[in-house]
This record gives structure tokens, C-alpha cells and sequence, in this order.
């Protein structure tokens, strides 16, 4: 990029370049430099630069020409500066844009849960793998990134009474699964979605009114959701 700069034709410390061109040139890369330090400052990182020591020879140069050739020298750092601030501060989106978000849980009861006269948030006590953003406490997952999300989730039921899952996005029905009452017999039903997802997005499962659901140390009924991919 200042190799092919027309300023200088033979040495930078020869000749007189062009004053009010490097000013611009050195303010440009000051605004853009102090921009991505701010940026940098906000994600809690801190940008190290190193003192830069320069000594102009004084052989056959004015003083003039000698501030010219610092200057220059000068602008030459700010620029490889700013080349590593850049790349530092890609690598901090990417860090956050493609962090690994999972979570895999089962009801665990060792018995039923219901049936209750009002819709329920499902409780999912046994977790096998969670990255931080399921809450076992409650059963909601908040979305960490804004991305392409992939849920699935079972129910096991006897079929004595009925069971109905909902899959919940902010209040919001997703997809359901519904085992009507068939006798005395033990049912699993399962169902999935992939939802695309804003940061703070919650997503849980809703047991509907008056049915109920089953689990056991074999893990039948099951909460499962994962990052596809950020936006």
C-alpha cells in the first residue's frame, strides 16, 4: 500500500514529500486506529504497542527532510499497527459468533408429572451436557448469539391418560406432539424443529393442561437444542 504511494520516488529521508498528503494519510489511520482500540476496549481486551525508537541520520539531510523521514517511518508503523488491531479484532468476533452452544437433559422423575389444571413448564433435572445457556432450574434455554438453533425433544406416557408436549419460543408454540388415551400400553412420541433465533430468545417445553408425562432411569423423555450456525 506505501510502496506504491507516489510520494516518494528514490528514499524517504532524500526528498520532500508532499505535506498536507501525509497529514491526511496520518489522520486517516489515527481515526481508523483509535475506532478499532474502542472496539477492542469494549470486549475487555487490552491492545499492547511497543515504543518505537527511531534515529534519523543526519549525513547530507536538512532537518527538514530528517522530520520527513521520521514521519514517514512513523506512518510505516501505525500502518502495521493497525493491521494487527484489525486481525485482533476479528479474531475477538469470531471467538464470539462461533462459540459452541449445545444442551442435552432428561425429565428424570423417576415417576409422572401431572396432570395439572394449567399449562407447565417442563423441569429437566438430569443434564448430560450443557455449554451455559440451559438453565435446569428453570427448563429455558436462552439463545447466547443470534443463529440457526436445532431443538428436539420426547415424551414417554402411559396411555391410560393423555400426554401433550409443546416446544415454546417467548410464549410462542413451535411444534407439539399429542398421545391421545389408547388403553393400557406405554407410548413415546417424539418431534423437532430448527428455529432461528435473536440474543435472549427463549425456548422451553410446555406440558399441556391435564395431561401428563413420564420418565425413568432409562431416560424416555428428553430436551435437546444446539447452535446449527451463527447470523
Amino acid at each position: 500500500m506505501w510502496s506504491s504511494h507516489p510520494i516518494y520516488k528514490i528514499h524517504p529521508c532524500s526528498i520532500k514529500p508532499n505535506h498536507s498528503k501525509v497529514s491526511v494519510i496520518m489522520a486517516w489511520f489515527m481515526i481508523h486506529l483509535f475506532t478499532i482500540f474502542g472496539m477492542l476496549y469494549s470486549y475487555g481486551d487490552t491492545v499492547k504497542t511497543d515504543d518505537v525508537d527511531i534515529k534519523a541520520s543526519s549525513a547530507g539531510n536538512s532537518p527538514e527532510s530528517q522530520q520527513n523521514c521520521v514521519q514517514f517511518v512513523f506512518l510505516r508503523e501505525l500502518e502495521a499497527k493497525l493491521v494487527n488491531t484489525q486481525k485482533q479484532l476479528e479474531d475477538l468476533r469470531s471467538l464470539v459468533h462461533s462459540g459452541k452452544v449445545a444442551f442435552g437433559a432428561a425429565i428424570d422423575t423417576g415417576g409422572s408429572m401431572g396432570p395439572f389444571n394449567a399449562e407447565v413448564t417442563l423441569i429437566y433435572k438430569k443434564v448430560f451436557v450443557n455449554t451455559g445457556s440451559f438453565n435446569p432450574g428453570t427448563g429455558i434455554f436462552s439463545a447466547p448469539v443470534r443463529g440457526v438453533y436445532y431443538f428436539s425433544f420426547s415424551g414417554h406416557n402411559h396411555s391410560s391418560k393423555p400426554m401433550g408436549l409443546r416446544l415454546m419460543k417467548n410464549g410462542e408454540q413451535m411444534v407439539t406432539v399429542y398421545n391421545h388415551p389408547a388403553g393400557e400400553r406405554y407410548e413415546t412420541a417424539t418431534n423437532g424443529m430448527t428455529l432461528q433465533l435473536e440474543v435472549g430468545d427463549q425456548v422451553y417445553m410446555g406440558l399441556r393442561q391435564n395431561t401428563w408425562i413420564i420418565d425413568n432411569v432409562n431416560d424416555h423423555s428428553t430436551f435437546i437444542g444446539l447452535l446449527l450456525f451463527p447470523l
